[in-house]
């Protein structure tokens, strides 16, 4: 999955759900997109698989603002939030569940122990 991206951080009034306790695993979305139900099965599969782990799906077509904001330029778009909500890793395309557990690691771990 990709870098990092910054000190942008995401709440429950932007994503319309509650973060997870440990980790957020975001996903942008469109209708007619392939690899985001892959992606999907993915994210859940992982979300289910550790404790304190989320997995929000946004439909990309009803949140223009937030994806214009976010500069999400193809769906699907995996972000990776810590705890607090801050984007520590951004990937477009279908991710491998492996990339996906390697990303979470270092939003659990935190700045500095990590990359």
């Amino acid at each position: 999955m990709g870098g990092r991206t910054g000190d942008r951080g995401l709440g429950a009034a932007e994503l319309g759900e509650r973060l997870g306790a440990r980790a957020t695993l975001v996903q942008f979305s469109t209708a007619f997109c392939a690899p985001c139900r892959a992606t999907r099965r993915v994210l859940s599969e992982v979300a289910r698989m550790v404790p304190g782990v989320a997995h929000v799906d946004i439909d990309a077509e009803d949140h223009l603002d937030l994806v214009r904001e976010l500069d999400i330029v193809r769906t699907p778009t995996v972000l990776v939030l810590d705890a607090g909500g801050r984007i520590v890793r951004r990937a477009a395309g279908q991710p491998r569940r492996a990339d996906v557990i390697a990303a979470l690691g270092a939003a659990v771990e935190g700045p500095g122990t990590g990359q």
